[in-house]
């Protein structure tokens, strides 16, 4: 792996790095399957309307409001990452959105929406690695957005995870 030993030795991004690469450290986070326990995908596979909808206690974050607060980033990253416009988030406003279940989206159409933004930037983190699309930055920013977006992830995961054992 010469990418993560130059990466681990100049504590930097390299100027051209394979963007497959990138497309492996947003599977760590999303899903399919992270070595360091559930990504966010499994987190919330299995996890009930009911559930989804609860909070642990007064004043906090239930597990859909996490789920589509780490949607509006993915969506925030893609309009980071391409030149080319993008399409408004699925739900007016921005980085936290209160969801009790009863108005606004259900759980499905928030797993929906994450699941939507999550493969609308791993397609375009593929188009990069192809050439079909140019990136508005240059490989080491677009590694930081991608490394950033993916660190979210896994700890919004670990939250899910907590709250599901809370419940």
């Amino acid at each position: 792996m010469p990418i993560l030993r130059s990466l681990v030795r100049r504590r930097t991004a390299p100027q051209e790095a394979d963007l497959a690469f990138f497309s492996r450290i947003l599977q760590e986070g999303y899903g399919p399957g992270a070595w360091h326990g559930a990504d966010i995908k499994a987190a919330i596979d299995g996890t009930s309307a009911a559930q989804a909808f609860r909070r642990p206690a007064a004043g906090r974050h239930n597990i859909a409001e996490i789920a589509l607060h780490h949607a509006y980033y993915v969506h925030s990253v893609r309009g980071r990452v391409t030149t080319a416009p993008i399409e408004p988030f699925a739900v007016a406003g921005d980085d936290w959105f209160e969801l009790d279940g009863t108005s606004g989206l259900g759980w499905d159409q928030v797993r929906e929406v994450l699941d939507t933004q999550c493969a609308k930037l791993a397609a375009l983190v593929a188009d990069i690695d192809s050439g079909k699309v140019k990136a508005a930055k240059d490989d080491a920013s677009v590694l930081e957005l991608v490394l950033g977006i993916a660190c979210h992830s896994a700890y919004h995961a670990g939250q899910v995870e907590l709250i599901k054992k809370l419940l």
